[in-house]
C-alpha cells in the first residue's frame, strides 16, 4: 500500500496545478478515491472540490478531514526525479503529501467499513490564495451538510519528524491583504513642482506602517504588516511620476485583532494621501481566519499522538503565516495540526520543498485514531 502511495505523491508533485485550476488533479483523485467504494461522492464543489463520503449508516458523529488540492506558482529548483513538469508550478507546501494521505485513509476506511457514524474527505481547491474554503463553504452543494467535528493537519519542516505539533485556539493567524492606489498628477521629470508626485507619500506610508507593526510573535497584540509590492510611476525618464501603487499584508493572532489593525493601516493611509493631495482607492483580497481550535478537539489529536507512541509538541504561540481551514473552524467545532517533516528541511514555500514520502504513513495512522477515538472504529 505504501509503495502505491508513494506513486500517488510523486504523481501529484509532478503535475501542480495552482489555485482555480486544480482540474487535472481533480479528475486524477477521483480516479484513484473511486477504488475505495464511497458511500457518496458530491463533485465540483467551491470550483475542483470534492467530498467523499463513507456513511456507515448507523447514529454516530460525523467527522470531515479536509486536504488542499492546489500548488504554487514557484519554479521547482530541486533535481529530483518527479520534479514538476510545469514550469513556474510547484508544490513546495506539500499539498501533494496531504492528498495523498486522504487516499490512504480512505483505502483504511474501505478496507475496515465503519460500524457507526459518517467520515467525510474533502479534497479543497484554492487554499493558497484564501478562496477555496469561503467557495466551499458556500456552495449550495456543502452549505448545508452538517459536521460535528473537522480536522485537518499541515506538515512542518523545522519539526521533529513524525511529531505532532498542537496548540488551543489559535494555531495560525489571521492574515489579510491589500492593495493601495494612490493617484496625483504628472507633469515633466524638469518641472515636478507642476505635478503631484506620489513619491514621499508612499515613502511616509512605508514608514508609518512598519511603526505599526509589533513583530513579537511571543505577544498578545502580535501585529505584522509587510510591504509586497510598490510601483511608482512609469518608465519614462521624461515624467514625473503621477500615480503609485503599494501592496501589503497583515497578520494578527486573532480576527479581531486583525480588523483593529486594518482600521490603524487605513486611517494612517488616508491622512497620508489627504497631506500630499492624493486620491486614494483601496482594495482587499487573499483572506485567510485564524484557525481557532477547539480544546476537545485538541485533545483528541493529544490522545490519538500518545496511543500512537508519536511525539507531541506543545505551541507555545501560533504559526505566523494564514491557512484557510480557518473558515472551517469558525462555522465548526475542530482542529488544525502539525506533522513534522523533519529539522533539516527546507522551508515552507522554499523552491526547494519535496513533503517526505516516509511521511505519508504518519499522517493516515493519525487520522484513523482520530476515527477510532471518536466513533470507537478499529
Amino acid at each position: 500500500m505504501i509503495n502505491e502511495l508513494v506513486q500517488i505523491r510523486q504523481y501529484l508533485h509532478q503535475h501542480p496545478e495552482i489555485s482555480g485550476q486544480e482540474l487535472e488533479t481533480s479528475k486524477f483523485l477521483l480516479k484513484k478515491i473511486k477504488a475505495f467504494k464511497p458511500s457518496q461522492l458530491i463533485e465540483n464543489i467551491g470550483g475542483s472540490g470534492f467530498l467523499v463520503v463513507y456513511d456507515s449508516g448507523e447514529d454516530g458523529l460525523s467527522l470531515l478531514f479536509r486536504t488542499e488540492l492546489d500548488g504554487l506558482p514557484i519554479q521547482e529548483t530541486s533535481e529530483l526525479s518527479y520534479q514538476s513538469v510545469l514550469k513556474g508550478n510547484g508544490h513546495q507546501c506539500g499539498h501533494d503529501g496531504h492528498m495523498t494521505i486522504l487516499i490512504g485513509l480512505a483505502q483504511e476506511i474501505s478496507k475496515n467499513p465503519l460500524t457507526k457514524g459518517k467520515v467525510s474527505l474533502l479534497f479543497q481547491p484554492a487554499e493558497e490564495t484564501g478562496e477555496g474554503a469561503e467557495a466551499v463553504l458556500n456552495d449550495s452543494k456543502f452549505n448545508q451538510l452538517y459536521f460535528d467535528e473537522v480536522f485537518a493537519l499541515h506538515n512542518l519542516p523545522g519539526e521533529e519528524f513524525g511529531s505532532i505539533v498542537v496548540k488551543n485556539q489559535a494555531f495560525t493567524a489571521a492574515v489579510k491583504s491589500i492593495i493601495i492606489k494612490l493617484k496625483g498628477k504628472t507633469a515633466h521629470a524638469a518641472e515636478p513642482e507642476n505635478g503631484i508626485n506620489p513619491a514621499l507619500a508612499v515613502a511616509d506610508i512605508l514608514q508609518k506602517t512598519t511603526e505599526l507593526s509589533h513583530n513579537d510573535p511571543k505577544a498578545d497584540d502580535f501585529g505584522l504588516i509587510t510591504p509586497i509590492h510598490v510601483n511608482i510611476g512609469e518608465k519614462a525618464y521624461g515624467v514625473s511620476a503621477g500615480d503609485a501603487e503599494i501592496h501589503f499584508t497583515y497578520r494578527c493572532w486573532t480576527n479581531q485583532q486583525l480588523k483593529g489593525l486594518e482600521n490603524q493601516l487605513i486611517t494612517t493611509v488616508k491622512n497620508i494621501a489627504l497631506k500630499y493631495q492624493l486620491e486614494l482607492e483601496y482594495e482587499f483580497l487573499q483572506s485567510f481566519y485564524a484557525n481557532e481550535n477547539d480544546k476537545q478537539s485538541v485533545d483528541v489529536v493529544r490522545k490519538s499522538a500518545q496511543n500512537l507512541n508519536f511525539k507531541l509538541i506543545e505551541k507555545e504561540f501560533p504559526f505566523k503565516w494564514g491557512e484557510d481551514f480557518g473558515y472551517f473552524t469558525q462555522k465548526f467545532k475542530g482542529c488544525l495540526f502539525g506533522l513534522g517533516s523533519g529539522l533539516n528541511q527546507p522551508a515552507l514555500h522554499h523552491p526547494d520543498y519535496d513533503f517526505p514520502d516516509q511521511l505519508i504513513p504518519y499522517g493516515v495512522k493519525v487520522f484513523k485514531e482520530i476515527i477510532q477515538q471518536r466513533l470507537n472504529h478499529v
